[in-house]
């Protein structure tokens, strides 16, 4: 097995070569390494078999890992197990998600949203926005319908079909523009497209001459908890290269939130923790600024 690259302790005097050792062992053992062949791991790690046993004792006393049930090797244990489940559920979604998106608003100088499905309704949890003249100036804890806004379109898009069927049997489509679609067969259209983009787009679907794009955020249930998206002006969306860079960033910061919350790209199909309340509110309080409804 290829043993992934640790920077040179020489390049860096705080670093510690026996804790450098400790993490790339458990990196290993992650990876799929069940340390069979002692003399080639130890090799690979640039120690002796020594050193490798004392390290492999040391994580057993630790419960980081544990024998196989095979009864041949090692496999992560579940004391590292338990401290990785404590280090992701501690982290709140808003909270994990507001430094994400106040960089992407101030990358893209759009304005950044994150929100959740409830019921058959969208709620937005949060709001930044760059320092810009042009702003969108929806509110933290509007609710928008989710199979007309987009971030509600790419969370339903990530859930089973039936799951979709059960929430919207005999539920009145409403629409928003003519772009709005009333029938389960138009709904279940776009979510097909949106689906197979992995983002959800927006040109004045909800709003004459806003866009905007949405991408769905997983927990480790690789489940749609969640959606974030960018919004603006068309205008500034026009040209190929331009909606590439956007779509980009927000399928970035998507995985970077869902990353933090646990969920893990392998689990991808398509590619108990506090919680506060709170929700963040990136206004500016310019009153010259321009500002729209929603995404």
């Amino acid at each position: 097995m290829p043993e992934t690259a640790a920077p040179d302790p020489k390049d860096d005097p705080y670093a510690s070569p026996p804790v450098q050792r400790v993490a790339r062992l458990l990196r290993r053992i992650a990876e799929g390494d069940a340390v069979t062949n002692m003399s080639r791991t130890a090799r690979e790690l640039g120690i002796n078999r020594t050193t490798l046993l004392r390290l492999l004792h040391a994580l057993e006393s630790e419960r980081f890992i544990e024998p196989r049930s095979e009864g041949d090797g090692w496999r992560i244990g579940v004391g590292l197990i338990t401290l990785t489940a404590q280090a992701f559920f501690s982290e709140d979604l808003v909270q994990t998600a507001v430094p994400v998106l106040t960089r992407l608003a101030g990358t893209l100088t759009l304005s950044a949203h994150l929100a959740v499905l409830d019921g058959h309704e969208i709620v937005y949890l949060v709001r930044r926005v760059p320092n810009h003249a042009l702003a969108s100036n929806i509110r933290i804890g509007s609710r928008l319908p989710a199979h007309a806004a987009n971030m509600g379109r790419i969370i339903l898009a990530n859930l089973p079909r039936e799951r979709v069927d059960r929430l919207y049997a005999g539920f009145d489509l409403r629409p928003v523009t003519p772009q709005t679609p009333v029938t389960p067969l138009q709904l279940h259209t776009q979510l097909d497209a949106d689906r197979a983009l992995g983002l959800a787009w927006s040109d004045g679907n909800y709003e004459a001459g806003i866009s905007s794009v949405a991408a769905a955020i997983f927990d480790v249930s690789n489940t749609p908890i969640a959606a974030c998206n960018v919004t603006g002006q068309t205008a500034q969306f026009q040209g190929a290269e331009r909606r590439a860079q956007i779509g980009a960033a927000v399928s970035e910061a998507a995985r970077e939130i869902s990353m933090r919350l646990g969920w893990h790209d392998a689990l991808q199909t398509n590619g108990s923790g506090r919680h506060d309340g709170r929700a963040a509110d990136g206004a500016h309080s310019n009153p010259r600024e321009r500002t729209w409804t929603l995404a």
